[in-house]
């Protein structure tokens, strides 16, 4: 699936990935009375409504792009009928040629952890039959519980050509309160305090070494856009790792920060929006399109991200 990635990336020319995370102040007016109408305000109402908002953004933008990130949260809000809706979306996706990455921040130990792998990436035994469950194409998983927590989903990797991207630098404010901690090294830095986040990104390009695709690992790593400095040193740490992008837009994140997140071939790193590009129309930039259009104003922000990052890789020189 790194490969499909890769593929997808260089033919669109958009290392971009939109993040699905719906919430309802998001979604137009006309759809949601729509989504009432016809199941009333209940969760089955709220998650028709995130569905048809979500088919409407994909079918303006699948062309575009190469991915999507439906962030589960954002469904599981709305119980057992939202998680129907993020199941819809991940299927609609790849009908229309997209990878999904599901962020899903999974990461437990023992047969805990290889039940989230299974459920999310793998195939479940069901009587004598083998089922998929939500079976995105990648999924976030949380490295904080070492090892144990993580291996299963490699396991899993590997036996589906799937792929994972763990949390190494995240793009929120307060990230530095643990993963900027100096820690000293038990490897061969021993006695070195060095950031907890760059032991990490060790470990990562020691388990992606394990289960390589053509040029990148099926172990990818997120690194937020909203700190650029240690993604360049991550990048150097991590070369054959593929850096999920979080921070763009909304958070701060622009253009010009992330060229430190490529490696040389302009390959290497995918970028994530999510309201910037699915609430665009709430935007004064692209208000003109007003709620009716929001679709259109979403594809407009994906174009208008294109070239920012264009832009911004040409100039490196």
């Amino acid at each position: 699936m790194i490969n499909k990635l890769v593929e997808k990336i260089k033919k669109t020319g958009a290392p971009i990935v939109v993040g699905l995370d719906p919430t309802l102040k998001f979604v137009p007016e006309h759809i949601k009375k729509a989504a009432f109408a016809e199941y009333g305000e209940t969760m089955k109402g709220a998650a028709e409504a995130v569905w048809q908002y979500n088919k409407a953004i994909v079918d303006a933008i699948y062309d575009l792009i190469p991915a999507v990130k439906p962030q589960i949260a954002m469904y599981e809000q709305f119980g057992v009928e939202g998680m129907i809706a993020f199941q819809k979306t991940a299927a609609y996706c790849k009908e229309k040629g997209l990878v999904v990455i599901g962020d899903v921040k999974r990461g437990d130990i023992g047969s805990t952890s290889e039940a989230y792998a299974v459920g999310h990436l793998g195939q479940v035994q069901v009587g004598s039959t083998l089922c998929r469950g939500f079976d995105e194409d990648f999924v976030t998983v949380n490295p904080y519980l070492g090892s144990d927590g993580v291996k299963p989903f490699i396991k899993v990797c590997g036996e589906e050509k799937k792929g994972i991207f763990v949390l190494v630098k995240t793009s929120n404010p307060s990230s530095g309160e643990f993963q900027d901690r100096l820690i000293k090294g038990t490897d061969k830095k021993a006695g070195e305090e060095r950031p907890l986040y760059e032991i990490v990104g060790e470990q990562v390009a020691a388990w992606g070494a394990e289960c390589m695709g053509d040029s990148y690992s099926y172990v990818g790593a997120v690194v937020g856009a909203t700190y650029p400095e240690q993604g360049k040193i991550l990048r150097k740490i991590m070369p054959k790792a593929y850096i999920l992008v979080p921070g763009y837009g909304a958070q701060g994140g622009k253009g010009a920060d992330l060229v430190h997140f490529f490696n040389e071939d302009g390959l290497g790193a995918i970028v994530n929006s999510s309201r910037g590009i699915i609430a665009a129309y709430q935007q004064e930039q692209y208000a003109g399109y007003g709620a009716e259009h929001f679709a259109d104003a979403s594809r407009a922000a994906v174009l208008d991200m294109k070239e920012d990052i264009a832009q911004a890789l040409a100039s490196r020189g």
